[in-house]
């Protein structure tokens, strides 16, 4: 027997288990779980050791009463499934360890359903903010979501609605295994209301077929609302796409595009860094007002639009692994040198430049910080139909630059 045991338990308790795990736990001389796992077990001998007074307490005991008796964890459902198993195994060392699973919660709520789930998308909620789900969800036609007390079926439905994500539907899962299980599914996601047991879990679903086959980048100007006059003051896709990849965004990471505008690049970045995190940072209120509205109409919650001028209020930012620079206000060498300290590790900065003296500007400070950046003159030309005939009608030539910085 290993030094420790983490086993998998449902909540119909030993029913459940198997007999290598229930002779295991007879074997113990500690038994560590929630309230409700050893109430299974009233008649065991050895010493109890309830998980209340903080999971890392817990662990740091564990790992005392291990190097002198058999210690037995009890787990829900499969310990290495958004459970403790990971924990305790780095603490006490993996040969140190058996762990005995059983069916974890999202086998459960499936075979519930008649669905099955491994083609399922699983996040868990609990413990977390729900801020960023409704860009994770994107492409997605099947979702697992594991709950808490913040984050209940009800407060999960109204942020779906809110973000006008309302052809899924809706299965919430209560104490499953339990002895007052109970499956509610509903075909219309507003009808999601009121309160469910704390211990439950969500599936959502919908048609594969209503899913986007876009691409997540590049999209036409006239799919973001835009200042006016003309043709409106947005980075046009062609220069977009090129930032983008010389951007080269991760899913985790954090953005901050300076001078937003209408957050075109913004919203691109954050479709990409799902993960991730963008700052949209705009001085001018009705920039900052378009941001808002093309957040929602792209249904990027994972964009926080930031009301300030840079670099001034840079400084309460977190630290961003990709910046763009679209606008500087004729600030340009305080901006690229804040934002280039600020740059983590790895990180890179790309700048837009229009105009002949932006271009030599940001050349001279560049140059001034020591910096070489790659530079691009991005000349495109679209085709317009003149009578029975193609011609082509230019766009502003923009530059982009491009700097890497070193180190981790």
């Amino acid at each position: 027997m290993a030094a420790v045991t983490i086993i998998g338990i449902g909540d119909n308790g030993c029913v459940g288990m198997s007999a290598k795990a229930y002779n295991c736990i007879q074997k113990a001389q500690v038994l560590v779980g929630g309230e409700r796992h050893l109430d299974f077990f009233s008649d065991f001998k050895g010493e109890k050791m309830t998980l209340k007074n903080g999971l890392m307490n817990a662990i740091y005991s564990i790992g005392e009463k291990c190097q002198e008796e058999n210690v037995v964890v009890l787990a829900s459902g499969d310990p290495l499934f958004y459970g403790v198993g990971d924990i305790i195994t780095k603490k006490v060392g993996k040969e140190h360890v058996e762990i005995i699973p059983t069916c974890s919660s999202v086998q459960l709520a499936f075979s519930r359903i008649g669905k099955k789930w491994d083609d399922a998308k699983v996040i868990s909620l609990h413990g977390r903010g729900i801020k960023g789900l409704v860009n994770k969800i994107r492409d997605e036609y099947k979702v697992f979501l594991m709950t808490d007390e913040v984050n209940t079926p009800s407060a999960i439905s109204e942020y779906l609605q809110s973000y006008d994500e309302t052809d899924w539907s809706f299965t919430v899962c209560e104490n499953l295994e339990g002895s007052n299980e109970k499956i509610h599914q509903f075909a219309n996601i507003a009808d999601v209301k009121g309160d469910f047991s704390p211990l439950n879990v969500v599936i959502l679903l919908r048609d594969p077929k209503k899913i986007s086959k876009r691409s997540i980048t590049a999209r036409v100007e006239d799919a973001f609302q835009k200042r006016m006059p003309k043709k409106g003051l947005i980075t046009k896709k062609e220069v977009r796409a090129i930032a983008l990849m010389n951007m080269e965004l991760c899913e985790d990471s954090t953005v901050w595009d300076i001078g937003a505008g209408s957050g075109s690049i913004s919203m691109e970045s954050a479709l990409i860094a799902k993960n991730g995190h963008v700052y949209a940072v705009e001085t001018d209120p009705l920039g900052v007002e378009i941001c808002e509205e093309n957040k929602r109409s792209f249904k990027v919650d994972n964009v926080t639009v930031v009301h300030t001028s840079a670099p001034e209020g840079l400084s309460d930012l977190p630290k961003p692994d990709r910046i763009f620079i679209g606008g500087t206000k004729g600030k340009m060498e305080e901006i690229i040198s804040v934002c280039y300290e600020a740059l983590k590790g790895e990180g890179v900065l790309v700048l837009s430049a229009i105009t002949m003296q932006s271009v030599a500007l940001a050349l001279d400070v560049f140059e001034k910080i020591k910096l070489k950046p790659e530079v691009q003159l991005v000349q495109v030309s679209r085709g317009k139909p003149l009578a029975h005939y193609l011609r082509y009608e230019a766009l502003n030539p923009i530059h982009l630059f491009t700097v890497k910085k070193e180190g981790k």
